[in-house]
């Protein structure tokens, strides 16, 4: 098997987060008076964090924390480790990997990846994201557990390679188009206390970029969603990209669409540079797209405007990703459905906070460097009572982007047509183009560009909202530092927590804190025995990691917290493999729950209504996990956790 997965993961990381924000938003240093602005200036601007409800001083005391009853595991640094590590008195085991059988008729995986895209439709697909668990109606112990499959690994194939130096064979593409996507398994607690897949459930279903999806909302039929393929407007073939999730208060599984940008091209160089709906999310303009080269074997991918085409061809297949994407997982029937109005960019996660009367709010962060953390209000509120009328809240509402000003409040900025500089003179003709543009519009509203908003989640009990920030390496010179981003050179990357004034989703003000900065423990020294540099340098009470990107909030409040980083990375060597680890958010205390095989990224997390059963994913594995033989094709699998005495998860 000719591949190698470090080689291949780090070349999609050296595109997938590059900083493409033009924007001249001004720094947080700039916003705030005098005496406050040269706390700012200069290092890391460590004092800054003083202003906000504790910063270094609640870090800089060990805590005993009532929440994290277990032992922290230690750091892996091992090249060959190939195992999933938890803490003495819990267990890990694989669960569900890449290949294994879904829908009825599906075939067993082969083990040399032969499996055509035929089977692999009815297969789990490949880099296994975010998830979660839906209970049936009054029974704790039976569920459907749904995940996204974000994109796929060089071993999808026999050969171990993915060529796009000449162009790609139709099988191979649709074989990758079918392991994107999401999968819907039915799971149950069986007699021996363990929980197992119901292999023969009527709701096990798959869902790929060849699934046909309703478009709706505001850019539903319109021009400016037209191809020569779908000349309605109305009918999108697929998801892609799929990273992180939410779920709505009626019980459906909200999946995101991540860096879709890099699967299309436009050749064009004159059309992409007055197309915002392209150059300001950074599609290809040369050689190949970025991803997969789909545009060789696939017309819909080739982005380039052709004048002799109804709709210019393709030219707007682009604008129909990059949404929140609705799917029911109780009706295998039920087409899934790509909302618009919650406005396009490259969509983390879509975090549900629910008011008492009902009203919403979800959050999402922009997974770039440099770019944005949004909400999004429906207009109408969740009614218990009427389940129906519930089915299209998310077709109507506003989006917002946030502006996290230096003092520890914060604004949430109206992504509307006709409000802070959306106007025609400004580009924005209509509010169907600011919802395509969203990027775009939160540079002119004068959004807090941030350092790769990633996953955002909300405390089950006060509704403090966390977001992961994972780093940007740009920070200090392609966006200036301010309070919210203080560290120039960001490597390790930091979490931020937020309060909606009056704790109402829908609020437009709220007030704001670094929880965290991820990094070497203070006073680390490097291997040559120097001090560590300020800007590797954290204020983590306990555990050490780096770049935080998965976040997730269990039912006792626990914050569980989920890392990606390149482990061959020099400035990592000291964090070893990726892990995921847990925060009392009261104490800020940190202890280390798992750590991941080589070259994997931990991401997603789910839990059994009672709390005694965790499901996470292990995204990318480079050695042969979870065979760990040493031999066997590398798989992206969920593992499923428990305490062996069966009690409930960290506690």
């Amino acid at each position: 098997m000719k591949h190698d997965p470090q080689d291949f993961h780090q070349r999609l990381e050296a595109h997938d987060d590059q900083s493409i924000n033009p924007s001249a938003n001004p720094s947080l240093a700039t916003l705030i008076d005098p005496t406050r602005r040269n706390l700012l200036k200069g290092g890391l601007g460590l004092a800054a964090l003083g202003f906000f409800g504790g910063g270094l001083a609640a870090c800089s005391k060990a805590s005993a924390s009532p929440l994290l009853n277990f032992t922290s595991v230690p750091l892996q640094f091992d090249p060959q480790f190939d195992q999933v590590l938890v803490p003495p008195g819990y267990r890990a085991v694989p669960f569900f990997s890449w290949g294994d059988a879904v829908e009825p008729g599906a075939t067993d995986w082969r083990p040399d990846a032969s499996d055509d895209w035929q089977a692999q439709l009815k297969q789990a697909g490949d880099n296994h994201d975010g998830m979660n668990f839906f209970a049936f109606e009054g029974e704790e112990d039976r569920g459907l557990l749904v995940m996204n499959h974000e994109y796929v690994n060089p071993p999808l194939h026999p050969s171990g390679v993915i060529d796009q130096s000449r162009p790609r064979p139709l099988d191979e593409v649709r074989k990758e188009q079918a392991a994107h996507g999401v999968s819907v398994i039915e799971v149950r607690k069986g007699s021996d206390g363990q929980w197992h897949r119901v292999m023969d459930s009527p709701y096990n279903r798959r869902i790929s970029m060849l699934t046909p999806m309703r478009l709706a909302g505001p850019l539903a039929g319109l021009e400016m969603m037209k191809t020569a393929s779908d000349p309605e407007g109305l009918t999108v073939l697929g998801t892609l990209n799929n990273c992180a999730t939410g779920v709505t208060p009626w019980g459906t599984f909200l999946t995101c669409e991540e860096n879709w940008h890099n699967y299309f091209i436009n050749r064009d160089q004159q059309d992409y540079q007055r197309r915002v709906s392209h150059k300001r999310y950074g599609l290809a303009t040369e050689g190949t797209s970025k991803n997969y080269a789909w545009e060789t074997a696939d017309a819909r991918f080739d982005a380039t405007p052709y004048a002799d085409q109804p709709h210019g061809g393709h030219v707007n297949e682009p604008h129909r990703f990059g949404w929140v994407v609705e799917i029911d997982p109780f009706d295998p029937g039920a087409q899934p459905i790509k909302r618009t109005a919650f406005g396009r960019f490259s969509r983390e996660c879509a975090a549900l906070a629910l008011g008492e009367d009902g009203r919403m709010a979800f959050y999402s962060g922009d997974d770039a460097r440099g770019e944005y953390v949004y909400k999004f209000v429906p207009s109408g509120r969740f009614d218990a009572a009427n389940p129906r009328a519930n089915r299209d809240l998310l077709d109507e509402g506003t989006l917002y982007a946030a502006r996290f000003d230096a003092d520890g409040s914060g604004q949430w900025l109206a992504l509307v047509h006709g409000q802070n500089g959306l106007s025609a003179e400004h580009g924005f003709a209509s509010q169907a183009e600011v919802l395509l543009n969203a990027r775009a519009a939160a540079d002119r509203a004068g959004a807090t560009p941030m350092d790769r908003p990633e996953w955002a989640t909300v405390h089950p009990g006060t509704r403090e909202v966390y977001v992961a920030l994972t780093n940007n390496d740009g920070r200090g010179d392609k966006q200036p530092t301010d309070a919210a981003n203080p560290r120039p050179h960001n490597l390790h990357g930091q979490i931020l927590r937020f309060n909606e004034q009056g704790g109402d989703p829908t609020a437009t003000a709220f007030t704001w804190e670094l929880f965290l900065l991820a990094g070497e423990a203070r006073g680390a020294r490097t291997a040559g025995g120097e001090p560590m540099p300020a800007n590797l340098t954290g204020t983590v009470n306990g555990d050490i990691f780096s770049s935080p990107d998965g976040l997730a909030f269990d039912a006792a409040g626990r914050l569980w917290i989920q890392t990606d980083y390149d482990d061959e990375e020099a400035p990592m060597q000291g964090m070893g493999c990726n892990m995921m680890l847990c925060a009392d958010p009261a104490t800020r205390e940190v202890r280390r729950f798992m750590v991941g095989p080589r070259g994997c990224e931990i991401t997603g997390l789910a839990w059994s209504p009672d709390g005694k059963a965790m499901w996470a994913n292990i995204q990318h594995p480079s050695l042969s996990y979870p065979a760990s033989d040493g031999r066997s094709r590398p798989r992206s699998t969920t593992v499923l956790v428990t305490r062996l005495d069966g009690g409930v998860i960290g506690s």
